[in-house]
């Protein structure tokens, strides 16, 4: 059976390297600094739900109690990512596959390291997939538009910290 099945394998595997090697990965690192410490930023922009304040988006937990494993539905549900990382002062988050959809598998990492026992740095990173975009054009675009966006969310997340 294997002999008769063969080119098939064969076929399978061509494939799937031409759909790896078609995979082109960026990463977007951004951080702000904030003049509190870093335990009491993410007190105050660290809930999986507080991206309805920093970044202005609904936030519904749908499952999960806000920690490992949970999952938040963004903007009613269109955008849905489950909670892969936590430590004390991050988290990490990604998208699932939704079918018929290109799946970028896109990752978000937050976090809010100290820098002295008075100030931190809140971080954020973007890692995805841009292959599906048309040319590099495209691709430069929609990782400005990103960065601009999660910029404007550190920004936000900078303002609520300081904030007394």
């Amino acid at each position: 059976m294997y002999q008769a099945l063969k080119p098939v394998f064969v076929a399978a595997a061509v494939l799937f390297s031409a759909a790896a090697l078609s995979q082109e990965y960026v990463t977007i690192d951004m951080e702000i600094d904030i003049n509190k410490p870093a335990a009491e930023v993410w007190e105050k922009v660290g809930d999986y739900c507080a991206i309805s304040e920093w970044l202005g988006l609904d936030c519904e937990i749908t499952s999960g109690d806000g920690g490992m494993g949970s999952v938040r539905a963004l903007l009613g549900g269109r955008i849905i990512e489950i909670m892969v990382a936590q430590t004390e002062l991050s988290y990490g988050y990604t998208q699932p596959a939704v079918e018929g959809e290109f799946y970028n598998l896109y990752h978000g990492f937050m976090e809010a390291r100290p820098v002295t026992d008075t100030t931190s740095k809140m971080l954020y990173t973007l890692t995805y997939d841009v292959s599906n975009l048309a040319d590099q054009a495209a691709k430069d675009a929609d990782i400005e538009r990103r960065r601009g966006m999660f910029t404007n969310a550190l920004g936000a997340m900078k303002e609520l910290a300081e904030a007394d």
